[in-house]
């Protein structure tokens, strides 16, 4: 029992380790726009994601299309509008981390993705009317406090990152919402609606393919290893573990994000920026208390 437990874990802790690293290949192809960047991501893992689903998820594929058939027209209805506009979210999300990372900073990055799961939890306790105990709303007014200090350094760093931590919260908080649903399914339709209201777009814009094997190589690269890979390993996490567990391990990614920017690409932090991040990491762990408090009791039963 240990043992298949410590599989589900290890596969979570993959899937954030991972993303804390996707800033390099980013980088690499920083000559490239953030348009080209996003329309070839979005095209190269529709393909991929597809393929996977088709190879090795027939069987989930099958009973959300019998799902999707047994509820009534209005339902129906309302799961369309949920997936558009969680596509709409997602794109938002991946352009404003692809242009913060090669157009902002590193840092701002990072900071968007530590502040994530706090604008995603109080989106919750404001829309969904989810309960949130005083220590998590006193966690929240002191990330609020650290994200006003970031901006008295950089107004321009903190507004990339809450829009890029909106974006996602919204996605999330949609994707909560979507009960019942594989949710590889659920990213593979939503990769595909992404595709048909990005092609537009691609189509006025369109110079040519890039003709750079460079520029292909780490896009198949950020299609494979940064997104369905670690979706994959997170879903399977998912099976043995609980949420809460793996919600306090998406903070691995903006931690490794912001080892990579300071200690990969030398960039440089300000008095400002490090007091900002200190005070958001003392609200993260204030917030995730019970949360760290579980993972250690599940620790101890692993032992036994």
């Amino acid at each position: 029992m240990a043992k298949s437990t410590m599989r589900y874990l290890l596969a979570g802790l993959g899937s954030f380790v991972i993303w804390g690293f996707f800033s390099i290949p980013l980088r690499n192809i920083k000559a490239f726009s953030a348009q080209d960047i996003l329309y070839y991501r979005i095209f190269t893992s529709l393909i991929f994601i597809w393929i996977a689903i088709l190879l090795f998820r027939r069987k989930e594929l099958k009973e959300d299309i019998q799902r999707i058939s047994s509820i009534s027209a209005a339902a129906r209805r309302t799961v369309a509008i949920q997936i558009l506009v969680a596509t709409v979210f997602l794109m938002l999300n991946w352009f404003s981390f692809i242009y913060a990372i090669n157009h902002v900073s590193l840092t701002s990055a990072a900071f968007a993705y530590m502040v994530c799961p706090l604008l995603t939890a109080f989106g919750g306790f404001v829309i969904l009317k989810e309960e949130l105990s005083r220590i998590k709303l006193i966690s929240m007014v002191i990330a609020l406090i650290s994200i006003i200090f970031l901006a008295t350094g950089s107004l321009v760093e903190v507004l990339w990152s809450v829009f890029i931590g909106v974006f996602y919260a919204g996605y999330l908080l949609i994707q909560r919402k979507m009960q019942g649903f594989d949710k590889l399914n659920v990213l593979a339709l939503q990769i595909a609606l992404a595709v048909i209201l990005m092609l537009p777009f691609y189509i006025y814009q369109f110079n040519g393919l890039p003709q750079s094997p460079w520029f292909w190589s780490h896009i198949v690269i950020i299609a494979v290893v940064f997104t369905i890979i670690p979706l994959f390993l997170s879903l399977y996490a998912l099976i043995g573990i609980p949420s809460s567990t793996l919600g306090i391990m998406i903070y691995i990614n903006p931690i490794i994000a912001f080892g990579v920017a300071v200690l990969y690409f030398d960039e440089v932090i300000t008095v400002y920026q490090l007091s900002a991040y200190l005070l958001l990491l003392f609200s993260v762990f204030l917030f995730n208390w019970q949360a760290i408090k579980d993972i250690f009791t599940l620790k101890k039963k692993l032992n036994t």
